[in-house]
């Protein structure tokens, strides 16, 4: 029997139509475009000028403060800028230019395709390495890793999820990874094990993934302390708390994390990132990337180096397709449009989707029907209506009140609402000034 979160959830088409493809190598482009922020907190610092020769693996870009991530370089080549451009997420950004000249590492990598299992640094060690080399959680939040694995005083962690349940529709990133790096991935595990100081470890999966579940499990039984789950196939499973009470039974209270459950969670491509900066010494410079779409000719799972432009994957996939509505960063769920193709790949990236232009299109906004479907497949409870009428009006603090940042923003909502109202813009609309007035009430 699989486990599963009990309340709301959809079933959205899977459409991994990439599921069987496996990871290939996007050549290395002209130009890389890398911006200093690819992670939640403090942007990082340049380090380099106009001019400077890099090489690839080089820390390029020095995180600040805690909260924050080093930013390394993906290529070797001359910095030619550093400017503003506009990012993945629409925000304007600081970021470096790069032109490409040929593909020469930093001698301290280690290069060989040698899985080496035995961990000889300490726990502090760990944790210094993963600052250094900019690990940031690859599941799409991108929360410096470093942060996550330093306990502060006063907590405890019992119990490590890795995460490799890939719910949003389309991607497969994650799936190739755990069905040809399960060796690599376990290690990682087990590094982020002792890091945590834990003896558990819960790998969860989803049941449309058979494949890498086999794969994960033979890996894991190598290892003491690490088991892995198949879970039921609904979204958004995938999230941090639906994930921890498909697995626990536990749920993290309101206004809690899930350390406060004794729980850390981390995705498998991040624990892959790990074992290759811990056990290879390799800074986080490239991904696993899908590039899908139903009109796609080749579509496809590509290691990237962070900076290609987003262009370089569809023209491997065989050109933009003339019938192309949207292009996503992302899943078709959570994911954000981008408005040109130049935008680069980052740590987060985890898949880029091209939408038909049938499928892109918004349908008529009715009136609301007060049918319940969008309370009805809220996995949080909420009353998805009442926060969107209340950001439209502009009830700012009755919107606060309702709980509307506490929404994890999955869409579920939108995607089952008969009326096509755009339920989940408003409240990213709403989440983001109730947030900023909360901001500048603290700040007083």
């Amino acid at each position: 029997m699989f486990k599963t979160f009990p309340s709301g959830g959809i079933h959205p088409p899977e459409l991994k139509l990439t599921g069987s493809a496996p990871i290939l190598y996007l050549p290395v482009p002209e130009t890389v475009t890398i911006p200093v922020s690819q992670h939640i907190g403090a942007p990082a610092v340049p380090l380099v000028s106009k001019g400077d020769y890099v090489k690839t693996g080089q820390l390029i870009a020095a995180g600040q403060g805690f909260v924050s991530s080093n930013i390394h370089s993906s290529v070797s080549g001359k910095i030619n800028k550093i400017d503003t451009i506009i990012d993945s997420t629409g925000y304007r950004q600081s970021a470096i230019f790069i032109d490409v000249e040929g593909d020469e590492w930093i001698d301290s990598i280690d290069r060989s395709s040698e899985i080496i299992r035995e961990i000889k640094l300490t726990t502090p060690e760990i944790i210094k390495r993963c600052q250094e080399s900019g690990i940031v959680g690859m599941g799409g939040a991108a929360f410096p890793s470093h942060v996550k694995l330093a306990i502060p005083s006063g907590k405890n962690c019992n119990i490590l999820i890795i995460n490799g349940v890939e719910c949003e529709p389309f991607l497969t990133s994650d799936h190739r990874l755990m069905v040809e790096k399960a060796a690599e991935i376990i290690t990682g595990v087990s590094i982020l094990m002792k890091a945590l100081n834990v003896d558990n470890a819960m790998i969860g999966i989803e049941a449309n993934k058979p494949d890498a579940i086999a794969c994960m499990t033979e890996e894991a039984s190598l290892v003491r302390g690490i088991s892995v789950h198949g879970l039921k196939v609904k979204y958004p499973q995938g999230a941090e708390k639906q994930l921890i009470k498909a697995l626990t039974n536990k749920e993290v209270p309101h206004g809690k994390l899930p350390l406060d459950l004794g729980i850390v969670v981390q995705n498998v491509a991040t624990a892959f990132a790990i074992y290759e900066a811990v056990q290879k010494n390799k800074p986080l410079f490239e991904r696993v990337v899908t590039i899908t779409g139903k009109s796609l000719t080749n579509p496809g799972n590509y290691f990237v180096r962070t900076g290609t432009p987003i262009v370089r994957l569809i023209d491997a996939a065989g050109g933009l397709p003339e019938d192309t509505g949207k292009i996503i960063s992302g899943g078709p769920m959570m994911g954000k449009a981008v408005n040109n193709t130049g935008v680069p790949v980052v740590k987060g990236t985890s898949g880029i989707v091209l939408v038909p232009l049938e499928d892109a299109k918004r349908e008529t906004i009715k009136p609301c029907i007060r049918c319940a479907k969008c309370s009805s497949v809220c996995s949080f409870n909420q009353e998805p209506y009442l926060m969107m009428a209340l950001a439209e009006r502009g009830l700012w603090e009755r919107a606060e009140a309702s709980g509307i940042t506490d929404c994890m923003e999955c869409g579920s909502c939108s995607y089952v609402c008969p009326a096509n109202r755009p339920i989940l813009d408003y409240i990213r609309l709403g989440k983001s000034t109730v947030n900023k007035l909360k901001r500048e009430r603290n700040a007083k």
